[in-house]
């Protein structure tokens, strides 16, 4: 084997080796990004409880493996920096105190109820039925009112605004009580329960007060809805 060839199967040999030890450098760059990233969606999972009847998305976005971090010798910490909602877009900042340093980390959160939801376009001054209803997971974040988890809350509502299809029914989007509607007013005490009938004098949802006028006295009261045409008062 002449010097010259002894020289260039050492260059490849020299190649190869880096080569492979590139590619094991490589292999545990991405391991410890993803033990950055799983570090960052643990700590999200411990502050936000599961919902007993939804469920709960948690998702870290991918780091830039370009990122100089070398491995920890102690379990990394985790913490929410600042005063952020636990819900939407989440910094997670992950840190290795031994190594000196940080990284923060992009983590979606979207927590999942059940709601009704419209089945189909609902338009303005609809009755709502059964058939224009389902049960769907949804966005809790995305909720700006009163939501409803049974479909029988709202049957028999009037839409107040249009509602598209896949679309949560809210409180501000139906009156279970609407203007000049005949409701049934409830009223007890001590055990004692009255039934009688009136008129709504403005429209309400789930909860709300409104003013009603007694069919037998005509005397005006304020009650609250308790459920599609119905009213409750105490005294």
């Amino acid at each position: 084997m002449t010097e010259r060839t002894h020289f260039t199967l050492c260059l490849i040999f020299i190649g190869i080796l880096c080569g492979f030890l590139s590619g094991n450098a490589i292999a545990a760059s991405d391991n410890l990004l993803s033990n950055v990233r799983q570090a960052a969606t643990d700590h999200i999972r411990e502050l936000v409880a599961q919902p007993d009847r939804g469920s709960l998305e948690v998702n870290a976005t991918a780091l830039d493996n370009r990122l100089r971090i070398s491995a920890c010798q102690e379990p990394l910490q985790t913490s929410v920096p600042g005063n952020q909602s636990l819900t939407g877009n989440v910094t997670v900042l992950v840190s290795c105190p031994t190594s000196g340093w940080q990284v923060y980390v992009p983590v979606q959160v979207s927590l999942l109820l059940p709601r009704v939801v419209a089945a189909k376009p609902l338009a303005r001054g609809a009755v709502i039925t059964a058939a224009d209803l389902q049960v769907s997971q949804v966005e809790s974040r995305f909720q700006r009112s009163i939501v409803f988890e049974s479909p029988e809350q709202v049957i028999g509502s009037t839409v107040k605004r249009n509602i598209n299809m896949g679309e949560a029914v809210e409180g501000n989007d139906i009156c279970l009580v609407c203007r000049n509607d005949s409701v049934i007013i409830k009223a007890g005490q001590s055990g004692l329960n009255i039934v009688t009938k009136g008129t709504a004098l403005s429209d309400g949802s789930l909860g709300e007060e409104i003013r009603v006028q007694n069919t037998k006295s005509r005397r005006i009261i304020q009650a609250r809805i308790t459920a599609v045409g119905e009213v409750t008062v105490s005294y």
